[in-house]
């Protein structure tokens, strides 16, 4: 399975057509086609439901989505790391996964401040709930993971 095969399944979801996606891949519509067809022969499964106007996910599409976003996400992340890791100033991003709480405020004060301080730092901070942010932290996609457990008296 290659990389680019997986950035032309997340543009045929996201364009629910294949010819808004092989348009926005400057790609023929047939070459796009082909190349799905053999995605779903290589995994067994079928990963799109093809209608008259629109191709929406199938059950085993929408996790193959999800797990697709994750592997790109992924491999971003640590090309950016690899190409800024011999610069001589602090750069790079921060992952940060949260839950809903007041306390994203001042995470986001304290990440505004240090971008003052260090403007090659990006901080990118995303709402989920424990368990999502359990779950990224184990995957690598974030770097910090903050949870909140509220006490009883």
């Amino acid at each position: 399975m290659e990389l680019r095969v997986l950035q032309y399944f997340l543009a045929v979801a996201r364009e629910q057509t294949i010819s808004g996606a092989a348009e926005s891949l400057h790609l023929t519509q047939p070459t796009l086609s082909r190349q799905l067809k053999d995605l779903e022969d290589e995994l067994g499964k079928q990963l799109f439901i093809r209608g008259h106007k629109k191709i929406g996910l199938t059950e085993d599409g929408m996790l193959f989505r999800k797990r697709t976003e994750e592997i790109i996400n992924l491999v971003n992340k640590t090309e950016n790391e690899i190409k800024n890791s011999d610069e001589t100033n602090l750069v790079g991003d921060i992952y940060i996964g949260t839950g809903e709480t007041d306390s994203i405020r001042i995470i986001a004060k304290t990440a505004k401040q240090l971008s003052e301080k260090y403007p090659n730092i990006h901080y990118h901070i995303s709402s989920d709930d424990a368990q999502d942010v359990k779950e990224n932290l184990d995957k690598g996609l974030i770097d910090f993971g903050i949870l909140l457990r509220s006490s009883r008296y």
